[in-house]
């Protein structure tokens, strides 16, 4: 979809440095933006190519400089940009309001209004879907599960018994939402599988991503607040609680009944011991390995998780080591 510069600016709330006639017809990254196209920079390292940009436009914070046509000025780019992605690129899937001949709905099922369910998916005993829900073709339901309006399952989804889904979710390709949890009792006569009665609840506004597994409580639910986005390829244990507006990067391991508080960041490879908490707004560093709980707002890195200005600290000593070991051998043969 075409819009002015002039338009796109007012949609975001921003200043117009230039020529608001602009017609954008697209978006394109900034070292290869071009004619009639729009970009942003929100991360230093991208300034460079604000001075060979043939982008017609441009969204900055005030600070930065270009030399394109136009500039959109904002506090935030990025979630500008994000509006500006929205308006460019509308959704183009639309919800046909049918169910496919080729999929298995229960008898006792409950779909809303405008629902699509897409062909070889299946939707088990005491189901219930809302209202403007897309479900795409071979998506999985068990049995009991609730599902909010305006929710979005893209295929190959499986949500399995008891899963209770709120408003505006969206769930992508591949992931499991669910499966039972990994308890086991050892005995002398080997290993004994402890069944997991519990369950998965997920709140509003919150989106997972392609090739997820969250496991349902062993007793009582696994709970994934609102607002939370998850990354691909993320484990979830049972009975885990992610708190609301959290951020969840790619192969992060969150290990069974650990809590987060509210906007808590896991970078992408952290791990996380069972039955410990995190406070709000913490932020733990790719690759980290938490084994206790963390007070509210600390930022931490390293393996094991620590303080992020001690472990830099330990970082330096540790690149010194080779030299300080020459000086001790030196020292050893005087």
């Amino acid at each position: 979809m075409s819009k002015t510069v002039k338009y796109l600016s007012e949609l975001v709330g921003g200043k117009l440095d230039g020529d608001g006639d602009i017609i954008i017809d697209s978006a394109a990254p900034i070292e290869t933006a071009g004619n009639n196209q729009i970009s942003f920079v929100a991360n230093n390292k991208y300034k460079k190519f604000l001075k060979t940009t043939a982008a017609s436009a441009v969204v900055l914070s005030e600070e930065l400089e270009c030399n394109c046509p136009a500039i959109i000025r904002h506090n935030n780019p990025y979630y500008a940009f994000a509006q500006i992605l929205d308006e460019l690129y509308p959704d183009t899937t639309e919800i046909d309001n049918k169910i496919d001949k080729t999929a298995v709905v229960s008898d006792t099922a409950k779909i809303g209004n405008n629902c699509s369910v897409g062909a070889l998916s299946f939707i088990g005993n005491n189901c219930k879907i809302e209202d403007n829900c897309n479900i795409y073709p071979r998506v999985y339901l068990g049995n009991n599960v609730l599902l909010g309006n305006n929710c979005k399952l893209y295929p190959g989804v499986i949500i399995n018994d008891d899963t209770k889904i709120a408003d505006n979710v969206t769930i992508h390709s591949g992931t499991v939402i669910g499966s039972d949890g990994f308890g086991y009792a050892q005995h002398e006569a080997g290993i004994k599988k402890v069944k997991q009665i519990g369950w998965v609840s997920i709140g509003d506004d919150t989106e997972i991503g392609a090739n997820c597994t969250i496991d349902r409580g062993a007793l009582g639910p696994t709970k994934i607040g609102r607002h939370v986005k998850i990354d691909n390829l993320v484990q979830i244990a049972h009975n885990v609680e992610i708190g609301d507006y959290s951020i969840i990067v790619s192969q992060v391991g969150i290990s069974g009944s650990t809590k987060l508080g509210k906007g808590v960041i896991l970078a992408g490879q952290a791990g996380l011991v069972g039955h410990i908490e995190l406070g709000d707004g913490v932020q733990v560093g790719a690759q980290s390995g938490v084994h206790k709980g963390i007070p509210p707002g600390k930022k931490v890195f390293g393996s094991p998780a620590r303080d992020i200005m001690k472990t830099a600290r330990i970082e330096v000593c540790i690149d010194k080591l080779p030299d300080l070991f020459k000086r001790i051998k030196k020292l050893e043969n005087k």
